[in-house]
């Protein structure tokens, strides 16, 4: 069993940025691909960005250039720097690990961009 607890969400201004946290809990955390996801009320949770074991990374195209997915494996944590933020990034912001078949998702953390 995997335990992700993802922290840094918060109040922002559109233009600003934020850094958000994700801290796995076990031993196979660099064998996890790890990743950033979103929902909204009422829509699909969507994907924002993963990066692999190796460090691969994918980004969805509405936030290439303005976010990067990193990971610290000596600390069992996955990051996303937020910058250039919009309104339309407001959501809750899960942590998602993927070893083989099994999958695990954090508690979410709110973001919401707004002046």
């Amino acid at each position: 069993q995997v335990q992700l607890v993802e922290s840094g969400g918060g109040l922002v201004q559109p233009g600003g940025s934020l850094r958000l946290s994700c801290v796995a809990s076990g031993s196979i955390f660099t064998m996890s691909f790890m990743g950033w996801y979103r929902q909204t009320p009422g829509k699909e949770r969507e994907l924002v960005a993963t990066i692999a074991p190796v460090g691969t990374t994918n980004y969805a195209n509405s936030v290439k250039g303005r976010f990067t997915i990193s990971r610290d494996n000596t600390k069992n944590t996955v990051f996303l720097q937020m910058n250039s933020l919009k309104p339309e990034d407001t959501a809750v912001y899960y942590c998602r690990s993927m070893v083989g078949l099994n999958v695990y998702w954090g508690q979410g953390t709110q973001v919401t961009v707004s002046s």
